[in-house]
């Protein structure tokens, strides 16, 4: 067994294999598809601070006293 790598567009629900491979493959093969993850934008500021929290050394939660200041 052999293997190859390429990167293809799946078009109507088929990969194209390149033309350099043409050929080489007979019967049966085995097929790992990986395929790119979407990162679906969040417009929610909060989610994208949750997700990437600011690292800041000069940090310091705010005391009890300090939250409930008027």
């Amino acid at each position: 067994m052999f293997a190859v790598e390429f990167q293809a567009t799946v078009r109507d629900d088929k990969i194209e294999i390149p033309q350099e491979y043409k050929g080489q493959f007979r019967n049966l093969v085995r097929v790992i598809v990986l395929a790119e993850e979407r990162k679906e934008a969040s417009s929610n500021l909060i989610d994208q601070l949750l997700k990437n929290p600011l690292r800041l050394k000069s940090f310091r939660p705010l005391t009890r006293a300090e939250v409930y200041v008027r």
